[in-house]
């Protein structure tokens, strides 16, 4: 095929939306992240899609309305996408009209690629209306950043779209902790993190949860000295302190902070340790509560309020 035919069977970026039902952006990042499809360019250096790809690109389309994810399927050829179409052949949509949860999930990711923020905080503030905070922390933001992490590691996202995602999730957490009332009840839980940690989006999910608890949350944000903290909880007459970590912080250091604070805090309060750092689990210092997942969080506050016959 001459250079001339395959321009003229070729369609333009605004036309394969169209006809495929992707979006330029989705088909821009596509092309970043998965090398497809590989378009051409014309004489004034605009994307032109060739007839081969576009028929790609459609039955793409119909997988992943039969809920494929996209990183298991842009990069198949055109005789393994129609294989998987004639395995799916007269597959329904779930009968409750949900998404299945992967392709929820991808669909955000993809959002955050196209750097369609505003439509991703819409489509995100639905999803927190629809199912509440609970199941939204657990098994939306939860997993979520897990693949955004991912993405960012593996150098798929930028830093900056990474951290317009984090916002996005920070912002709708935060608003959607502010409009509970704020209780009296017990525990009174002190949450932060140790220096140098600068992630709060994991104590923001903590938080979130413990406040569904019931419990009366006091945030000092990011990154506090030791003696600050141990300063607040006495001040504040806290019964727990809560700390998060991600999954880069150094372990050792983590672990020495973690029992630093303990010795300098009343034997009375408790402390709580979760997030992505592997050695809480490992080698959990003495007298030091390790919280690997936030469904933890609801029985660890029942056992407190068992264990001094408070009640929420």
């Amino acid at each position: 095929m001459t250079d001339d035919t395959l321009r003229r069977e070729s369609l333009p970026i605004a036309a394969v939306e169209r006809d495929c039902g992707v979006s330029k952006d989705t088909l821009r990042a596509w092309e970043r992240r998965y090398g497809f499809p590989r378009p051409t360019r014309n004489e004034h250096d605009e994307r032109m899609y060739p007839a081969d790809q576009v028929e790609r690109l459609r039955a793409i389309r119909r997988l992943l309305d039969l809920g494929h994810r996209p990183r298991r399927i842009v990069g198949l050829e055109l005789d393994e996408l129609n294989a998987l179409v004639r395995a799916n052949n007269g597959t329904a949509a779930p009968a409750d009209g949900r998404e299945p949860a992967s392709a929820q999930l991808d669909a955000f990711v993809e959002l955050v690629e196209s750097r369609r923020i505003e439509e991703l905080q819409r489509r995100l503030s639905q999803c927190l209306l629809r199912i509440g905070l609970a199941r939204f922390t657990v098994e939306v933001v939860a997993p979520l950043n897990r693949v955004v992490g991912d993405g960012w590691a593996r150098g798929r996202l930028e830093i900056f779209e990474e951290h317009l995602y984090t916002e996005s999730i920070q912002t709708l957490l935060r608003n959607a902790i502010h409009s509970m009332p704020q209780t009296a009840a017990s525990p009174r839980v002190l949450l932060t993190t140790l220096p140098p940690e600068q992630h709060g989006l994991g104590l923001l999910m903590a938080q979130a949860i413990l406040a569904l608890e019931g419990a009366h949350c006091i945030s000092l944000g990011v990154h506090t000295p030791l003696g600050e903290i141990a300063s607040a909880a006495q001040t504040h007459r806290v019964d727990i302190v809560a700390l998060s970590f991600s999954t880069g912080v150094n372990q050792n250091q983590a672990l020495d902070g973690l029992a630093q604070l303990r010795g300098r805090l009343a034997s009375g309060i408790e402390l709580w340790a979760g997030g992505g750092c592997s050695a809480l689990y490992r080698r959990t210092p003495a007298g030091v509560t390790a919280l690997r997942e936030l469904v933890d969080i609801g029985p660890a506050v029942a056992n407190w309020r068992a264990a001094h016959g408070a009640v929420g």
